[in-house]
């Protein structure tokens, strides 16, 4: 099936409308019936109208998919390979989205692409600005840019985190809801650290007497940074004092002491010849100079070797202290596991750890009283919390039941019911849930169970109405919202959508006259059956076809004059 295309990159363009929309541009790839579609979207009230079957809640299933639905295969279209969802979304005026996106470093500046593939096989793949990703983060961010009411699978206010975020927002105390959050995790931080030391303290006997014992064998060998090399030093001149005395002497007799053979009577013979010869030519005159010296340095080296000698001692009882204050040094550095050179620091590390251990029960007395503090400050944020919540669930309660007998639910009562823990957490005391009956005469249930689509997609409108939308997401997607009713409450739950969409973009699905005349925008979707082959379309109403499809869904196939007459009245009213 294929939708009918406009010149321009095969997308429709709806005219601009207030602020800036939010969800731009919608591309389907044989997902269900449809074969390929390309539709561009603006802000305000958008109404999707046609029969029965013709694919209008498909657009609901495809936006549903790609902001991370449960796939099921079957949605490929008979004869496809796999279908493809794609969305775009303009972020100008969504900083939550913003901020996750440049968080997960999958920001493109102030746009948002999300795609999703389906194979017939069953496989899923996510995308996020042409960047693969787990489907939970597409899940993530979808939460951030649209809420489908009259879907249970993406209706955010079935969560209860957005309840209670909802209830904070309306009664005006979403910054002491954050107070209270703070509050606890300060405290709760406290509360673990203090378990820590609790749990070091009871180790930390045993732990304390062992670093003592090895203090003090650390203090008793009382080795220096620069002690160990100068052992060492000392060892290797001890060891090796015969090989020293022998090899001096030896050296000494060869440099002075051998009177015919030694290199000083060497020296001294050839500087006498060439001292003589120098009469028969003066050029001698410089080797002379290099003799003399030669033998000058000859005497100090051989005068540096009789000091040396004199000095040099065989002390075998020295060697044998030292060669012990070796071993016991390499001991305690294998028992410590470190090389020898670094017990000096190994003793100052002890020191520090053993100072901290003797400074637990201060620091857990110190702790107690802030541990304290800290409780009684998420106390009593929390309790100012709850008082406010009270009030404001009250209130709440009682403007939306007045909302839900606008909406076609006369008798239904809504109840923002509050849970009281004793504990509390980030969130306070309360737990919030939202609890509705839909008829007179029933307790009132969760929102989450109640069974039918229309009625949740009205008591989220009513919601929505009550908070003013301030607290709703950008986009919001109504499916067929006006199920069950007709008349003036049909009237009133699209005059309803027009005010929700001068401040958000808003798509409905809708099968009634009275809702499609007040929308700022209409699409109709139809198909049909050429050459054995269906196919579907959506087209961009002008206020002439606007008319002529109100008249449709008031008078059904036959269409009549007055009938004419009166859509083109709504349609003229709603403008207004």
């Amino acid at each position: 099936m294929r939708t009918t295309t406009s010149p321009r990159r095969g997308a429709h363009r709806l005219p601009a409308h207030g602020n800036d929309g939010v969800l731009t541009q919608l591309q389907i790839r044989d997902f269900a019936i449809v074969e390929s579609l390309d539709l561009e979207l603006e802000a305000g009230m958008t109404v999707l109208t046609g029969e029965t079957g013709a694919g209008k809640s498909i657009l609901v299933g495809a936006v549903g998919l790609v902001l991370g639905d449960r796939a099921d295969a079957d949605a490929v279209r008979h004869g496809a390979e796999r279908a493809e969802v794609s969305a775009g979304f303009d972020l100008a005026t969504n900083p939550a989205a913003q901020a996750w996106l440049c968080a997960q470093e999958l920001d493109a500046d102030e746009e948002c692409v999300l795609r999703r593939t389906l194979s017939r096989e069953g496989r899923s793949r996510a995308y996020v600005n042409g960047r693969p990703v787990p489907l939970q983060a597409l899940k993530a961010v979808g939460t951030l840019l649209v809420d489908i009411h009259g879907q249970h699978e993406h209706q955010s206010l079935l969560r209860p985190e957005v309840q209670r975020h909802w209830l904070d927002a309306c009664g005006g105390h979403l910054e002491l809801a954050r107070e209270v959050e703070r509050a606890w995790r300060r405290w709760k931080g406290l509360e673990r650290e203090h378990a820590a030391l609790l749990a070091d303290a009871s180790d930390g006997a045993a732990r304390t007497e062992l670093l003592t014992y090895q203090l003090r064998e650390l203090e008793a060998l009382g080795l220096t940074e620069d002690e160990l090399p100068l052992l060492e030093e000392e060892h290797r001149r001890l060891a090796n004092a015969e090989r020293l005395i022998g090899t001096a002497q030896e050296t000494l007799a060869a440099l002075y002491e051998d009177d015919e053979r030694s290199v000083a009577a060497v020296l001294g013979g050839a500087l006498a010849a060439v001292q003589e010869l120098q009469e028969l030519d003066p050029r001698l005159a410089g080797i002379g100079e290099y003799l003399e010296n030669a033998r000058i340095q000859v005497d100090e080296a051989a005068d540096e070797l009789r000091t040396y000698l004199d000095r040099l001692d065989l002390d075998p009882e020295r060697l044998r202290r030292i060669e012990e204050r070796l071993s016991t040094i390499h001991d305690l550095a294998r028992k410590h596991r470190v090389a020898p050179a670094e017990l000096p620091a190994r003793r100052l590390a002890l020191e520090e750890e053993l100072h901290a251990l003797t400074q637990v029960d201060v620091r857990r007395t110190d702790l107690e009283s802030v541990r304290a503090a800290a409780h009684r400050a998420f106390e009593d944020a929390a309790g100012q919390l709850g008082t406010r919540r009270k009030r404001a669930a009250a209130r709440l309660s009682r403007r939306i039941t007045e909302a839900m007998q606008d909406l076609g639910m006369p008798g239904g009562r809504f109840e923002v019911g509050l849970r009281t823990a004793t504990e509390g957490g980030p969130g306070g005391h309360e737990g919030v849930e939202f609890l509705v009956s839909a008829n007179p005469g029933q307790p009132p249930r969760p929102l989450r169970k109640v069974a039918s689509g229309g009625e949740l997609s009205r008591i989220s409108l009513a919601v929505q109405i009550t908070s003013l939308g301030e607290e709703a997401l950008p986009s919001l997607i109504f499916d067929e919202v006006d199920s069950g009713i007709g008349g003036a409450v049909a009237e009133t739950v699209g005059r309803h959508l027009r005010s929700l969409g001068g401040r958000h973009q808003v798509l409905c699905v809708t099968h009634l006259p009275q809702v499609a005349s007040l929308a700022h925008h209409h699409l109709q979707v139809d198909k049909h059956t050429r050459r054995g082959t269906t196919r579907t379309r959506i087209r961009v109403l002008d206020p002439g076809e606007r008319v002529g499809e109100v008249a449709r869904m008031l008078g059904g196939l036959e269409i009549t004059p007055q009938t004419l007459a009166h859509a083109e009245e709504m349609v003229q009213r709603g403008r207004g």
